[in-house]
């Protein structure tokens, strides 16, 4: 017959530790969330598929929503660190931060 293996001899139950500092925690935590709405995470692609950045006064019809909808996505998005917001007269213009296009490179390695 086989031979039995011996028992892991890794403690059992005992406390977890990570290596994240707290405020790392919290602004991964506010980057992710501010991603997980159908609308943002579709403006972040509209984002990243344009050449550069975008006014906002084309992003609603691109995305079938109101002006207003639209504008409160893009502050949630800004608030999580996720665009960058530029205004020059009264239009404002949006693109991409490094995290987000980072974030949406790992969600596409498959691609």
């Amino acid at each position: 017959m086989g031979t039995t293996e011996p028992p892991d001899t890794r403690s059992c139950c005992g406390p977890l530790t990570h290596d994240v500092a707290d405020e790392q925690l919290a602004a991964d935590v506010r980057l992710l969330s501010g991603a997980a709405n159908d609308t943002r995470y579709e403006l972040l692609l509209l984002l990243s598929a344009a050449d550069g950045a975008v006014c906002a006064c084309e992003l609603p019809e691109a995305v079938g929503l109101s002006q207003s909808a639209v504008s409160h996505a893009l502050s949630k998005l800004f608030d999580a660190g996720l665009v960058t917001r530029e205004k020059d007269g009264r239009w404002r213009y949006y693109d991409l931060t490094p995290a987000a296009e980072a974030l949406l490179e790992t969600l596409h390695t498959d691609d």
